[in-house]
């Protein structure tokens, strides 16, 4: 029984990340545009365990410029943001369960491609995502570290290196067989 609702859980959890519900996000410069493909932008209806789904994107106000004014030459960084919120059909204990195996999560998210905990450092994992878009391969990978988690609550991260990119998604019971998950995640890119 917990493995039917561990993969109906999976199927829930992974639906916004698939390539069906991904579209091109609004962005600045086709690099952006590219590494911006993957976050999911559109209302999803299609899965019977999903209730409700909520998107919300755009840049934020936060930017820094480097340092020195050299004329066309230093870039700009922004924060891309996304928030999902979406209802699924599992007891939230469950939910979380599947956010925390960190190293599961490439079995029911597409683009991610592997991630592995470090053995010596339980709260680092290196992540990679590879993904297609506009005919091009894209690779991206960074060393993450996880924040103390609140149990059945909320889980948050931050990149050390590689893509830069923070985020959490937090856990808000609905009864007791179903949930809602609030994804917030922040990649940051030159323009």
């Amino acid at each position: 029984m917990l493995l039917i609702m561990s993969t109906a859980a999976s199927t829930s959890i992974a639906h916004f990340s698939t390539p069906a519900s991904l579209h091109l996000s609004t962005a600045k410069n086709k690099k952006a545009a590219l590494l911006l493909n993957s976050i999911p932008t559109s209302k999803i209806t299609s899965s019977p365990s999903i209730s409700k789904v909520q998107y919300g994107y755009g840049y934020s106000k936060r930017s820094s410029i480097l340092t020195g004014f050299k004329p066309f030459s230093s870039p700009v960084m922004e924060w891309q943001d996304c928030t999902v919120k979406m209802e699924i059909d599992v007891p939230v204990g469950l939910a979380y369960k599947l956010y925390s195996d960190r190293e599961s999560i490439p079995r029911w998210m597409p683009f991610i491609s592997s991630v592995q905990v470090l053995k010596d450092k339980p709260d680092l994992s290196r992540w990679s995502l590879k993904y297609k878009a506009l005919g091009q391969e894209l690779e991206y990978s960074w060393l993450a570290r996880n924040m103390q988690p609140t149990p059945n609550q909320k889980i948050h991260w931050r990149s050390l290196e590689g893509l830069p990119n923070r985020g959490s998604v937090r856990f808000f019971p609905r009864g007791s067989s179903s949930c809602q998950v609030e994804v917030s995640s922040y990649i940051q890119h030159s323009v």
